[in-house]
Parts: C-alpha cells; sequence; structure tokens
C-alpha cells in the first residue's frame, strides 16, 4: 500500500503543476518556485513529516522535497548555533544535491552540443 501512496502522491503533485501550467501564464520556474516554498511551509508547520510517513519515499522525489529539506537542516541547526546556525543548516541536507547538479551540468555540457 506504501508503493501506491507514494506513485499517488508524486502523480498529484505533478497533476497540479500540470494543471498551473496549462491553465494560467506561469512558466515551469514560476511553479518551481511555488511548489519549493509550498514544501518549505509544509515542512515549518511540521506537515510535510507526516506527508513522508504516510507517503513514504514518495513525497521525497517532487520539487516539493527540496523545500523541505532546506527548512529542516536550517530549525535543526538553528536550535543549536542560533541565528546564524539558520544560513549553515540550510545547505548541510541540500548541498550533496547542490553541487552534483552543478558538476554534472558541467560535465554535460562538455559531451553534448546545443542545437541552437
Amino acid at each position: 500500500m506504501l508503493l501506491i501512496n507514494s506513485f499517488l502522491f508524486c502523480g498529484f503533485v505533478c497533476l497540479i503543476s500540470q494543471i498551473i501550467l496549462d491553465n494560467t501564464k506561469l512558466t515551469p520556474g514560476h511553479i518551481t518556485s511555488i511548489l519549493v516554498v509550498l514544501g518549505a511551509l509544509l515542512d515549518t508547520f511540521h506537515f510535510y513529516d507526516r506527508i513522508i510517513e504516510a507517503v513514504g519515499g514518495g513525497a521525497l522525489l517532487p520539487i516539493t522535497s527540496f523545500g523541505h529539506s532546506l527548512i529542516h537542516g536550517a530549525l535543526a541547526k538553528a536550535e543549536t548555533e542560533g541565528l546564524l546556525g539558520i544560513l549553515m543548516g540550510m545547505f548541510d541536507l541540500t548541498a550533496t544535491g547542490i553541487v552534483s547538479a552543478i558538476i554534472l551540468s558541467f560535465i554535460f555540457t562538455l559531451i553534448f552540443k546545443p542545437r541552437n
């Protein structure tokens, strides 16, 4: 059942994103930003952790989990380090993903040619 719930949650996030994209003049960048902020807001009020418990890894795949990771790390570090911990903790959980995206983007630009 957990597998089905994971699939349905990811599908629901994609469905909502596609509906917004089709029916508004928002760009994919706008929608991505909205979903990151939504994930951050849900984690601020501890709802995203409940979603993760209910649907499992399916809640960690959409872009909403990036906002969750940013705020989760910031709040955890703020408890020990104070106000400066907010900035430090924000990048603790997400640093690996950000660095790997930058490095892989650089490697792929060396390998592939742009079409236009």
